[in-house]
């Protein structure tokens, strides 16, 4: 009963999360308020940090890594199936009638407000995550912000700076300082 449940969590979390896998970051803080045995925010912030630093989508990594904390490698798969069967279906769909659609002004703008939607989730995401990650018992971590906004500045300012070493440095910077987890 258990992968049934997980399959069909992670499906509706696949058919709505529209955008890519930041996009299905409110989806699963949604799904941590209603299953918190399943999951915790600070976990989805762990996944977050795991996915981003692993190769993949980072929506199919992060159905992967819950699906394995609830029902070990046989959740992980179910929950990976889960979240992109919507997509192969709709995939599927669209590419049968692509040529139809492919001029219609409905289409175009009904994607064009899509858009706007998946701002707002990752937005959304953003919120959620700070919150997580800079705010303890109703505090502002003033360690943890000044942290986030030195690295967004040289981000900035180093463009070319390949991910690695931005995701090595966080590492580093994290065990050097010892923020919380």
């Amino acid at each position: 009963m258990i992968y049934l449940t997980l399959f069909y969590e992670f499906f509706k979390i696949g058919l709505f999360s529209i955008g890519g896998g930041l996009a299905t970051l409110p989806f699963l803080y949604q799904l941590a308020e209603n299953r918190p045995q399943w999951l915790s925010p600070q976990m989805i912030a762990d996944m977050i940090a795991i996915s981003e630093s692993t190769p993949g989508p980072i929506g199919i990594n992060m159905a992967t890594y819950a699906g394995f904390q609830v029902a070990g490698v046989g959740g992980g798969i179910i929950a990976t199936l889960g979240e992109i069967a919507p997509s192969l279906i709709i995939i599927i769909i669209i590419a049968r009638f692509l040529a139809e659609f492919d001029k219609n002004p409905i289409v175009k703008n009904a994607f064009y407000g899509l858009r706007a939607a998946v701002v707002g989730l990752i937005t959304f995401a953003l919120l959620r995550l700070l919150s997580v990650t800079l705010i303890t018992n109703g505090s502002i971590e003033l360690v943890s912000g000044a942290i986030y906004l030195v690295l967004i500045a040289f981000v900035l300012f180093f463009k070319r700076v390949h991910p690695i070493i931005w995701i090595a440095l966080g590492a580093i910077i994290g065990l050097v300082v010892g923020l919380p987890s």
